[in-house]
């Protein structure tokens, strides 16, 4: 296979058999972050996990403290006074039986949903369309609250819900090539802490094996994982 001349020049002053502590990776990533657009910073992580047993799940939310750069449109099922309450805290889409029926004939004008408890038994007959995007309302990641207003306020400011693949790979979006080394920095260590408290009870050995991070476009750049999350911590 013949690597293109961008390749290769973002590839250069990389050691792909090395890892690289936090700081100094976010450094390469972001030096290496040259398209036109302002690119998102992922990360990969390889978890010691068999996602097929229930008992070996990861799934959670984290509030980025820097936020993720993106801007969500979040919808929220509720009525009466929480419908009002979900949109004086900026929510994108509020309803009922009206956002329901707008859903299954698959108009959803938003990224990220929210429902109050009462209304999952009306949501519930959404998993099919919701489910495969990902976004269907639960109570473990705080989707399926009566604090619609701090799940509104977070969906927007930059929490980020993760889950484990088939693989055992948990892979998010945890800034943007914009943001300032320290901020990047900053929010991959607390995506890294989410996805550390979030390890199963069923989870044997090593949790986790491996972390890269990268830009959109740019290449991967395995992190020291000790470095995540200061001396000593298990993982």
């Amino acid at each position: 296979m013949t690597i293109g001349k961008r390749t290769k020049a973002i590839r250069q002053g990389i050691d792909r058999e090395k890892s690289y502590p936090i700081g100094e990776a976010v450094k390469l990533v972001k030096e290496r972050a040259k398209a036109k657009f302002d690119e998102t910073i992922e990360i990969a992580m390889n978890l010691g996990v068999d996602p097929t047993h229930a008992d070996q799940m990861v799934r959670g939310v984290v509030t980025l403290p820097n936020g993720s750069g993106r801007t969500l449109r979040v919808g929220v099922f509720a009525r009466g006074a929480k419908a009002d309450e979900a949109k004086a805290a900026g929510a994108d889409v509020v309803g009922a039986e009206d956002l329901v029926e707008k859903v299954n004939k698959g108009e959803i004008d938003f990224d990220r949903c929210i429902a109050t408890p009462d209304m999952m038994p009306l949501v519930g007959r959404l998993g099919k369309v919701l489910g495969p995007r990902g976004i269907m309302p639960n109570p473990k990641v705080g989707t399926v609250t009566m604090d619609v207003t701090n799940a509104v306020k977070g969906a927007k400011g930059g929490s980020v819900e993760f889950r484990v693949e088939k693989a055992g790979i948990v892979q998010a979006g945890v800034g943007k090539a914009s943001f300032s080394e320290d901020k990047l920095v900053e929010n991959i260590k607390a995506f890294a802490d989410a996805v550390q408290k979030a390890k199963p009870a069923g989870a044997k050995g090593h949790y986790i094996s491996r972390v890269a991070i990268s830009s959109t476009m740019g290449p991967g750049v395995k992190v020291e994982i000790p470095s995540l999350f200061g001396a000593g911590a298990a993982h």
